[in-house]
């Protein structure tokens, strides 16, 4: 298959191209290297040495003889160039990972709200747009966020694959109506994700695009038999408090002898995805398409969920780290419970790595190996949901100086 993957630089775009060029697809990454540019505005580095994107391409050209093309391209502000992009390379499937990642980034301040929703929304838009201009019939997937349906208000009823069977009362008796299930955000970032659902389910009914929406939780793990077969083809391994992942940032922390920063009660129920299954997913999805004139597909792409102090509990025993609870920054239930049904990936084939089995390998071969690599600054989340909100300084001024 010919395939574009946009975004194809960042956490997850990059093993993905890896991958699906391994397996034999025909794959141009397309990224206007936004992400890189954010890490120059934070003054943050991955832990991992990331190496430039035209040295990442040529190195794995030597060792798998396989080419990937490259384009730098805003699918936000270039329009124009996306639809040539399209006629020339025609392609059968595009994976979308071309929209800012982060929740504590998206609300850090006025602007980063403005370029999130600018970037997310109109990059999307552009795309369903320059799809039907240019008559592509490509497999379109899309990683969403296990965000859009919000924490906690569900209780323990499982949350579906996507549609809720709701009935509507009438004078004439109750019909039965299938709709998107409710979405409640909690941040500009997971509000984006929600208004791409929504252009999603219009340009599916309205023009025949195939849509599946991925809506993925929080992946976990850095390498995948790709990315590890040389270390310039090293995946990012964010632990900063804007972008890195909760579980990442227990590691570092861990690795440095960092106490591991549990935000509030840490009853916050979260679900997980190791990037290797997260790959093989996004696959399943590109050959698995829905059928022309069908609503998108949605598939809940997590294989575990854990509260977040469990998290830290389990990091804890393996690695011995003390624990210590902050504030929460963000404006959120203190406890909640989350229950996701996942039937049809486990159902196409997904073998999940879970936890228990990959843990020890991100401890030993990622954060201990690269924990020189650390600023100690960074680590603590200073983005904080609305004004008036602060994290406790003199808290953090203790954990950081350990005085």
């Amino acid at each position: 298959m010919r395939v574009l993957v946009l975004g194809g630089d960042g956490f997850c775009g990059w093993p993905t191209s890896l991958y699906l060029s391994d397996r034999g697809h025909d794959i141009t990454i397309v990224d206007n290297l936004s992400r890189r540019n954010i890490d120059n505005e934070l003054e943050v580095q991955s832990l991992t040495p990331i190496r430039p994107i035209g040295e990442r391409l040529r190195v794995w050209k030597e060792v798998t003889g396989r080419e990937i093309g490259y384009e730098n391209l805003d699918l936000a502000t270039e329009y124009d160039r996306l639809v040539r992009l399209l006629e020339e390379v025609q392609p059968d499937a595009i994976v979308h990972f071309a929209e800012q990642r982060a929740a504590p980034y998206s609300m850090r301040t006025t602007h980063s709200k403005r370029y999130t929703v600018d970037n997310n929304v109109r990059a999307t838009h552009n795309l369903l747009v320059a799809m039907v201009a240019t008559g592509s019939t490509a497999a379109l997937a899309h990683l969403g966020t296990m965000g859009v349906y919000g924490y906690g208000w569900s209780g323990s009823a499982p949350i579906p694959e996507g549609y809720l069977t709701v009935k509507v009362p009438t004078p004439d008796g109750d019909l039965e109506r299938e709709i998107l299930h409710p979405a409640n955000p909690g941040s500009v970032y997971h509000m984006t994700k929600t208004l791409d659902q929504l252009m999603f389910a219009f340009y599916a009914k309205n023009d025949g695009l195939r849509v599946t929406d991925l809506h993925q939780g929080i992946v976990w793990g850095t390498q995948t038999d790709q990315t590890a077969r040389d270390e310039r083809l090293i995946n990012r391994f964010d632990y900063d408090g804007d972008y890195g992942t909760v579980l990442n940032r227990f590691l570092m922390q861990a690795a440095i002898g960092h106490p591991l920063t549990v935000h509030g009660s840490g009853g916050q129920t979260r679900a997980f995805i190791h990037i290797r299954d997260t790959v093989r997913c996004i696959e399943i999805a590109i050959t698995n398409p829905p059928p022309v004139g069908s609503q998108p597909m949605v598939l809940n792409q997590i294989t575990e969920t854990h509260r977040v102090r469990d998290l830290a509990k389990l990091v804890s025993e393996i690695t011995g780290a003390e624990i210590a609870n902050l504030p929460n920054p963000r404006q959120e239930a203190d406890e909640n419970d989350l229950v996701v049904r996942n039937d049809q990936f486990l159902a196409l084939g997904l073998n999940p790595t879970t936890l228990s089995n990959g843990l020890l390998e991100e401890v030993s071969q990622i954060a201990d190996k690269y924990k020189h690599r650390v600023d100690p600054t960074k680590i603590i989340a200073r983005s904080t949901w609305r004004e008036g909100m602060q994290t406790s300084e003199d808290l953090i001024t203790e954990i950081e100086t350990g005085e």
